[in-house]
């Protein structure tokens, strides 16, 4: 209380209103880039955006310029603070992973404008922005469409190593067995498949291929990015 009463009589103080002046600019400069941030991720993200996500961005870039401006040069203050937030604990799931690097984005720019790098804070969220811009306006990144996953199921008596090789030359491009696991309590195989369908070919083809050479149990072909 004592400490309080006399901030607020050291409140004319010089040095005191250039540390407020910088505080404050740091909280609302802190605002605005995490805005830009969210726009952004606004703009390129898949789905229907979350608000309470979007919100929580910008509000832990304004708390963390706030808790760098408090820590200053204190080694003590951080490694209380540290011990402070270590209580704290997400549970929620992040339903795509490019969403947490816009929350460290967001609070990149919070820490930088508490430290004071205004300008660096500002620049970061620009080239960042623009990065981001360019890497969803080339799609970079995308797997092939094209490239599906086959899932096939034979009796334990079958031979799977070149079971299919013939009609798979015949409808495919490119093919490669990447699993075999047991399933219905060992009594079958269940192979997995990354296939490449040529040209013309469509996918009842291939099942109907398939189910003629597997006893006409369980086929099914995932596209890909499904899983």
């Amino acid at each position: 209380m004592n400490q309080l009463l006399s901030e607020l009589q050291n409140a004319g103080n010089e040095t005191t209103q250039v540390v407020a002046i910088e505080a404050i600019m740091a909280i609302l400069l802190s605002f605005v880039l995490s805005g830009i941030v969210t726009w952004v991720y606004k703009k390129t993200h898949k789905g229907q955006p979350s608000q309470s996500f979007i919100h929580t961005i910008m509000i832990m870039s304004v708390v963390v310029s706030v808790v760098m401006i408090v820590i200053g040069n204190n080694i003590a203050v951080a490694f209380g603070l540290v011990g402070a937030f270590s209580i704290i604990r997400f549970r929620t799931a992040m339903g795509d992973p490019k969403d947490i690097a816009f929350i460290f984005a967001g609070m990149a720019a919070g820490i930088a404008c508490g430290l004071g790098f205004y300008l660096l804070a500002f620049i970061f969220t620009m080239i960042l922005s623009a990065l981001i811009f360019l890497l969803f306006t080339l799609d970079y990144g995308k797997t092939d469409v094209s490239e599906k996953t086959l899932k096939v199921t034979i009796p334990e008596n079958m031979h799977y190593e070149k079971l299919f090789d013939g009609i798979f030359s015949d409808l495919l491009d490119e093919y490669n067995l990447v699993q075999v696991e047991t399933t219905n309590l060992g009594t079958m195989y269940q192979l997995t498949y990354k296939v490449k369908g040529k040209e013309g070919v469509s996918d009842q083809e291939i099942l109907d291929a398939v189910r003629e050479h597997n006893a006409n149990l369980k086929v099914s072909i995932v596209m890909s990015g499904m899983g």
